[in-house]
Protein backbone atom coordinates (compact mmCIF):
# COMPACT_ATOMS: atom_id res chain seq x y z
CA UNK A 1 0.00 0.00 0.00
CA UNK A 2 1.54 3.36 -0.55
CA UNK A 3 2.19 5.99 2.18
CA UNK A 4 0.15 8.54 3.22
CA UNK A 5 2.32 11.18 1.69
CA UNK A 6 2.44 9.17 -1.70
CA UNK A 7 -1.50 8.76 -1.86
CA UNK A 8 -1.79 12.92 -1.34
CA UNK A 9 0.38 13.66 -3.94
CA UNK A 10 -1.44 10.95 -6.48
CA UNK A 11 -4.49 13.59 -6.04
CA UNK A 12 -2.60 16.79 -5.90
CA UNK A 13 -3.13 19.01 -9.01
CA UNK A 14 0.22 20.63 -9.08
CA UNK A 15 1.84 23.36 -10.80
CA UNK A 16 5.88 24.21 -11.42
CA UNK A 17 7.42 27.11 -13.37
CA UNK A 18 10.58 27.58 -15.00
CA UNK A 19 11.10 31.04 -15.21
CA UNK A 20 13.84 33.95 -14.59
CA UNK A 21 13.68 35.63 -11.13
CA UNK A 22 12.10 38.73 -11.92
CA UNK A 23 9.44 40.82 -10.66
CA UNK A 24 5.59 40.52 -11.50
CA UNK A 25 2.85 43.13 -12.53
CA UNK A 26 -0.42 42.88 -13.77
CA UNK A 27 -1.86 43.46 -10.23
CA UNK A 28 -0.75 39.73 -9.66
CA UNK A 29 -3.11 38.10 -11.58
CA UNK A 30 -3.05 34.24 -12.40
CA UNK A 31 -4.51 32.88 -15.16
CA UNK A 32 -5.13 29.59 -16.98
CA UNK A 33 -5.15 28.82 -20.66
CA UNK A 34 -4.69 25.61 -22.85
CA UNK A 35 -8.07 24.37 -22.54
CA UNK A 36 -10.30 25.91 -25.80
CA UNK A 37 -8.86 26.44 -29.02
CA UNK A 38 -10.75 29.38 -29.15
CA UNK A 39 -8.88 31.14 -26.80
CA UNK A 40 -5.67 32.38 -29.08
CA UNK A 41 -2.03 31.28 -28.64
CA UNK A 42 -0.25 31.52 -24.75
CA UNK A 43 2.18 34.79 -26.58
CA UNK A 44 -1.03 36.30 -26.90
CA UNK A 45 -2.41 35.57 -23.68
CA UNK A 46 0.86 37.32 -22.17
CA UNK A 47 0.75 40.21 -24.47
CA UNK A 48 -2.05 41.61 -23.27
CA UNK A 49 -0.29 42.82 -20.58
CA UNK A 50 -3.32 41.41 -17.92
CA UNK A 51 -1.65 38.65 -16.38
CA UNK A 52 1.59 38.01 -13.57
CA UNK A 53 1.11 34.34 -14.05
CA UNK A 54 -0.61 31.94 -16.71
CA UNK A 55 -1.03 28.58 -16.17
CA UNK A 56 -0.51 26.35 -18.98
CA UNK A 57 -3.55 23.30 -18.75
CA UNK A 58 -2.83 20.70 -18.57
CA UNK A 59 -0.15 17.88 -18.07
CA UNK A 60 -3.02 15.16 -17.20
CA UNK A 61 -0.37 12.04 -17.79
CA UNK A 62 2.11 11.04 -15.78
CA UNK A 63 3.14 8.83 -13.22
CA UNK A 64 3.06 5.22 -12.59
CA UNK A 65 5.43 4.52 -15.31
CA UNK A 66 3.55 6.48 -17.61
CA UNK A 67 5.08 8.63 -20.36
CA UNK A 68 4.16 12.45 -19.51
CA UNK A 69 1.71 13.67 -21.65
CA UNK A 70 0.69 17.20 -22.50
CA UNK A 71 -3.35 18.16 -23.63
CA UNK A 72 -3.65 21.66 -24.79
CA UNK A 73 -7.49 20.56 -26.12
CA UNK A 74 -6.42 21.42 -29.96
CA UNK A 75 -3.99 23.86 -29.13
CA UNK A 76 -1.14 21.21 -30.12
CA UNK A 77 -0.79 17.85 -31.09
CA UNK A 78 2.04 15.67 -28.34
CA UNK A 79 2.07 12.66 -30.32
CA UNK A 80 4.12 14.24 -32.91
CA UNK A 81 5.92 16.67 -30.81
CA UNK A 82 4.18 19.62 -31.60
CA UNK A 83 3.48 20.94 -28.33
CA UNK A 84 7.23 22.49 -28.97
CA UNK A 85 6.16 25.09 -30.64
CA UNK A 86 4.88 26.52 -27.21
CA UNK A 87 8.79 27.13 -26.44
CA UNK A 88 8.96 30.74 -28.03
CA UNK A 89 5.94 31.53 -26.07
CA UNK A 90 6.88 30.90 -23.24
CA UNK A 91 10.24 32.61 -23.46
CA UNK A 92 8.01 35.54 -24.79
CA UNK A 93 5.91 35.72 -21.74
CA UNK A 94 8.72 34.89 -19.00
CA UNK A 95 10.54 38.23 -21.32
CA UNK A 96 7.40 40.36 -19.83
CA UNK A 97 8.58 39.19 -16.46
CA UNK A 98 5.57 36.86 -16.46
CA UNK A 99 6.02 33.56 -14.46
CA UNK A 100 4.68 30.58 -16.41
CA UNK A 101 3.31 27.48 -15.26
CA UNK A 102 2.82 23.96 -16.26
CA UNK A 103 0.05 22.66 -14.18
CA UNK A 104 -0.13 18.91 -13.74
CA UNK A 105 -2.79 16.89 -12.91
CA UNK A 106 -6.31 18.93 -13.68
CA UNK A 107 -10.24 17.51 -13.33
CA UNK A 108 -9.72 14.78 -15.77
CA UNK A 109 -6.41 12.88 -16.49
CA UNK A 110 -4.56 9.20 -15.91
CA UNK A 111 -1.90 11.00 -13.58
CA UNK A 112 -1.13 8.52 -10.49
CA UNK A 113 1.51 8.41 -8.67
CA UNK A 114 1.97 4.57 -6.89
CA UNK A 115 4.31 4.78 -4.48
CA UNK A 116 6.50 7.34 -2.31
CA UNK A 117 9.33 6.29 -4.50
CA UNK A 118 7.39 7.01 -7.84
CA UNK A 119 6.49 10.75 -6.42
CA UNK A 120 10.55 11.08 -5.39
CA UNK A 121 11.12 10.24 -9.00
CA UNK A 122 8.16 12.66 -10.43
CA UNK A 123 9.69 15.07 -8.26
CA UNK A 124 13.73 14.49 -9.41
CA UNK A 125 12.44 14.84 -13.65
CA UNK A 126 11.12 18.20 -12.15
CA UNK A 127 13.91 19.67 -10.04
CA UNK A 128 16.11 18.91 -13.17
CA UNK A 129 14.89 22.09 -14.74
CA UNK A 130 16.10 24.26 -12.14
CA UNK A 131 19.61 25.93 -12.35
CA UNK A 132 20.87 29.08 -11.88
CA UNK A 133 19.70 32.15 -12.30
CA UNK A 134 15.95 29.89 -12.76
CA UNK A 135 14.12 28.53 -10.47
CA UNK A 136 10.98 25.52 -10.46
CA UNK A 137 8.54 26.63 -8.47
CA UNK A 138 5.76 24.83 -6.83
CA UNK A 139 2.39 25.74 -6.26
CA UNK A 140 -1.21 24.03 -5.48
CA UNK A 141 -4.82 25.13 -6.65
CA UNK A 142 -6.93 23.39 -3.67
CA UNK A 143 -10.58 23.65 -3.17
CA UNK A 144 -11.67 26.19 -0.71
CA UNK A 145 -12.96 23.62 2.10
CA UNK A 146 -10.30 23.51 4.67
CA UNK A 147 -8.72 21.55 5.57
CA UNK A 148 -8.30 19.85 2.38
CA UNK A 149 -8.90 15.95 2.45
CA UNK A 150 -5.55 15.62 -0.20
CA UNK A 151 -3.88 17.91 0.55
CA UNK A 152 -3.74 18.98 4.14
CA UNK A 153 -0.70 16.79 4.82
CA UNK A 154 1.18 18.51 1.83
CA UNK A 155 0.21 21.95 2.70
CA UNK A 156 1.76 21.52 5.78
CA UNK A 157 4.81 21.52 4.84
CA UNK A 158 5.48 25.15 3.73
CA UNK A 159 7.19 23.86 0.28
CA UNK A 160 5.09 25.55 -1.54
CA UNK A 161 5.67 28.88 -3.50
CA UNK A 162 2.26 29.87 -4.49
CA UNK A 163 -1.82 28.66 -3.28
CA UNK A 164 -4.48 29.45 -5.08
CA UNK A 165 -7.63 28.40 -3.12
CA UNK A 166 -10.40 27.89 -5.83
CA UNK A 167 -13.60 29.29 -4.40
CA UNK A 168 -15.65 28.56 -6.64
CA UNK A 169 -17.80 24.65 -7.22
CA UNK A 170 -18.13 24.24 -3.60
CA UNK A 171 -21.13 25.32 -1.67
CA UNK A 172 -19.72 25.75 1.88
CA UNK A 173 -17.16 28.72 0.84
CA UNK A 174 -17.66 30.22 -2.15
CA UNK A 175 -19.98 33.86 -2.61
CA UNK A 176 -23.26 33.01 -3.15
CA UNK A 177 -25.26 36.65 -2.42
CA UNK A 178 -23.27 37.54 0.55
CA UNK A 179 -19.41 36.79 1.60
CA UNK A 180 -19.65 35.64 4.85
CA UNK A 181 -18.95 31.82 3.92
CA UNK A 182 -15.60 32.86 1.46
CA UNK A 183 -14.35 35.15 4.50
CA UNK A 184 -14.99 32.29 6.84
CA UNK A 185 -12.88 30.26 4.47
CA UNK A 186 -10.15 32.57 3.68
CA UNK A 187 -8.98 32.72 7.11
CA UNK A 188 -9.16 29.44 7.90
CA UNK A 189 -6.49 29.26 5.07
CA UNK A 190 -4.75 32.06 5.44
CA UNK A 191 -4.32 31.41 9.54
CA UNK A 192 -3.47 27.61 9.44
CA UNK A 193 -0.85 26.84 6.53
CA UNK A 194 2.41 27.82 6.87
CA UNK A 195 2.66 28.96 3.06
CA UNK A 196 2.60 33.06 2.56
CA UNK A 197 1.27 34.07 -0.76
CA UNK A 198 -2.42 33.30 -1.09
CA UNK A 199 -4.61 33.70 -4.36
CA UNK A 200 -8.35 34.08 -3.96
CA UNK A 201 -9.25 31.76 -7.64
CA UNK A 202 -12.59 32.24 -8.71
CA UNK A 203 -14.10 32.10 -12.73
CA UNK A 204 -13.93 34.69 -14.60
CA UNK A 205 -17.66 34.58 -16.26
CA UNK A 206 -20.68 33.06 -14.89
CA UNK A 207 -19.95 30.19 -17.48
CA UNK A 208 -16.77 29.28 -16.27
CA UNK A 209 -17.76 27.14 -13.17
CA UNK A 210 -20.94 25.54 -11.86
CA UNK A 211 -21.07 28.19 -9.06
CA UNK A 212 -19.10 30.45 -7.58
CA UNK A 213 -18.97 33.49 -9.81
CA UNK A 214 -18.24 36.96 -8.38
CA UNK A 215 -19.32 39.68 -10.20
CA UNK A 216 -16.77 42.65 -10.36
CA UNK A 217 -18.28 45.30 -8.49
CA UNK A 218 -19.41 42.72 -5.55
CA UNK A 219 -15.44 41.60 -5.44
CA UNK A 220 -13.96 45.07 -5.80
CA UNK A 221 -15.99 46.55 -3.17
CA UNK A 222 -17.06 43.87 -0.78
CA UNK A 223 -14.85 40.74 -0.91
CA UNK A 224 -11.07 41.86 -1.77
CA UNK A 225 -11.71 44.79 0.99
CA UNK A 226 -12.41 42.27 3.43
CA UNK A 227 -9.65 39.81 2.48
CA UNK A 228 -6.75 41.94 1.78
CA UNK A 229 -6.32 42.98 5.65
CA UNK A 230 -4.48 39.45 5.44
CA UNK A 231 -0.47 39.60 4.95
CA UNK A 232 -0.69 36.56 3.09
CA UNK A 233 -3.24 37.98 0.36
CA UNK A 234 -0.83 37.72 -2.93
CA UNK A 235 -3.58 37.95 -5.86
CA UNK A 236 -6.78 36.83 -7.86
CA UNK A 237 -6.19 33.33 -9.97
CA UNK A 238 -9.29 33.05 -12.87
CA UNK A 239 -10.11 30.33 -14.89
CA UNK A 240 -9.78 31.27 -17.70
CA UNK A 241 -8.34 33.38 -20.64
CA UNK A 242 -11.06 32.32 -22.91
CA UNK A 243 -13.58 33.40 -20.55
CA UNK A 244 -11.28 36.27 -19.30
CA UNK A 245 -11.58 37.31 -23.21
CA UNK A 246 -15.00 37.53 -23.27
CA UNK A 247 -16.09 39.57 -19.87
CA UNK A 248 -13.22 41.47 -19.41
CA UNK A 249 -13.33 40.24 -15.88
CA UNK A 250 -9.41 40.68 -15.20
CA UNK A 251 -9.28 44.27 -16.47
CA UNK A 252 -12.32 45.21 -14.49
CA UNK A 253 -10.63 43.69 -11.17
CA UNK A 254 -6.92 45.01 -12.34
CA UNK A 255 -6.62 48.23 -10.24
CA UNK A 256 -8.20 46.81 -7.00
CA UNK A 257 -5.81 43.50 -7.18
Amino acid sequence: MASNSAISLAFLILSIILVQIVGTGAGRIAIYWGQNENKGTLAQACATGKYAFVNIAFLPTFGNGQKPTINLAGHCDPDSNGCTRFSSDIKSCQAKGIKVMLSLGGEIGTYNLSSTKDARKLAIFLSKYGKPGKKVYLTAPPLCPFPNIWMKGALQTGLFDYVWVQFYNSKKCEYSDHIGKLVHAWKQWTSNIPETEIFLGLPAAPEAAASGFIPAAVLTSKVLPAIKTSAKYWGVMLWSTYFDDQTGYSSSIRSHV
